[in-house]
């Protein structure tokens, strides 16, 4: 009777937009891991040039002889070069070669 014909989840077949959806679900979450998967295999392809750079930076210079009067406010370098701003508003930069001074830029006030 109406017992008999109790509704069975088990035994119903499963709707046409559910079987869908549920395909959808399981390509997104399997494009997901790809995605995650290739970005951590570009993360540690690419970190350890980052990280060889900084082990091999451009030796610094023994000395730097400033000219009279001139006192260090910050330091830079390059290949070939090396800079020093003054507390008195001028960039100075050096020949890495040999320590000659190469050009000389007034840093103009505001």
């Amino acid at each position: 009777m109406v017992s008999d014909m109790a509704y069975d989840p088990d035994k119903s077949p499963e709707p046409a937009n559910l079987r869908f959806l549920r395909i959808l679900v399981t390509i997104l979450t399997a494009s997901m891991i790809g995605g995650l998967v290739t970005i951590i295999v570009l993360i540690v392809i690419r970190v350890p040039n980052v990280v060889r750079t900084i082990e091999d930076p451009v030796p610094l210079p023994a000395t730097i002889t400033l000219p009279d009067g001139s006192v260090a406010e910050s330091f830079t370098q390059g290949g070939d070069w090396y800079a020093v701003v003054t507390k008195g508003g001028e960039i100075l930069i050096f020949n890495r070669d040999d320590g000659s001074l190469r050009q000389k830029i007034r840093i103009a006030p505001r």
